[in-house]
């Protein structure tokens, strides 16, 4: 009786990674099947001379680039920790730096000239409030899992989020994007040196992002000075307001009886109550 093609692995202690590469190379099979074939029999295994699946660095080096490589390798686990070696992570982080890229040099010539100083960060909107807050949060996790724990991967993941942040920012405040840019760049130095000393040059800075000091956070920026608390009506959410941080359940109340699009859901109806949750959410109960 024939072997099926996971038996075969399994007997013979193979994987579907470099070995199955192998495999179909020296068969004259096409490479690109081979990813559909793991997921159907059989997972990567641990990378390991004694196995013969390692990756050669070179190869990933020449095909997605050493910043590519490097930041994969540290978001994949933390330093003391083995990984898999999975294609369709080394593609991630590939895209993701992609992504940076993009959107920086999309920026570049409107943010090139900019200069900016914490003056200038005084009574900003509400907007630009959100983005400098998650910048300066960003900082300081950074700082924090890099310095005490080497925690590069969650560093990385962070450093996702404020990319995130910073592709959906709708504000138009220059010198706040700049400053977003700027750092963004400086935090992805350590793990990412190439990409960020070219976008660094790009965004009308001269040298080299390590003749930089890293960045450390503004603790102001840090405090949650307003807040979005949405507005439920029969626990449907319809609407949200932005009020103080510290708003109270009146104060949470008048402003969303003052928005437009509340009001439609409350007028000509009885209130038979009100549940507040301080900071969360208002959720006001009609009937009519």
């Amino acid at each position: 009786m024939a072997q099926t093609l996971k038996e075969f692995l399994e007997e013979n202690h193979l994987t579907l990674n470099d070995n199955a590469k192998l495999l179909f190379e020296k068969l004259g099979l096409p490479i690109d099947v081979l990813k559909d074939l793991e997921e159907k029999y059989g997972k990567s295994d641990k990378m390991s001379k004694s196995k013969h699946n390692t990756v050669d660095p070179d190869e990933m080096i020449e095909k997605y680039g050493a910043d590519t490589v490097r930041l994969y390798i540290l978001f994949a686990a933390p330093p003391q920790n083995s990984f898999d070696w999975i294609d369709s992570g080394i593609e991630g982080a590939h895209r993701f730096l992609k992504r940076v890229w993009n959107f920086v040099l999309d920026k570049a010539a409107e943010i090139k000239d900019v200069t900016y100083s914490k003056e200038d960060f005084k009574n900003l909107p509400e907007e630009d409030q959100k983005l400098r807050r998650k910048l300066h949060q960003t900082i300081k996790k950074v700082n924090e899992d890099i310095t005490k724990e080497y925690q590069f991967n969650t560093a990385i993941a962070a450093i996702m989020e404020l990319v995130n942040e910073l592709t959906s920012y709708e504000g138009n405040n220059k010198k706040v994007l700049k400053e977003a840019v700027e750092n963004l760049l400086l935090l992805l130095s350590p793990f990412t040196p190439f990409i960020a000393d070219e976008l660094w040059r790009e965004i009308g800075n001269t040298g080299f992002t390590i003749q930089q000091k890293f960045p450390e956070p503004d603790e102001e920026a840090l405090i949650e000075k307003t807040k979005e608390i949405p507005v439920q009506i029969n626990g449907k959410v319809r609407g949200k307001v932005v009020v103080p941080a510290d708003a109270d359940e009146e104060t949470v109340k008048n402003a969303a009886f003052e928005n437009e699009n509340i009001k439609k859901w409350i007028e000509g109806k009885e209130i038979v109550k009100v549940i507040f949750i301080k900071g969360k959410i208002l959720n006001i109960v009609v009937k009519g």
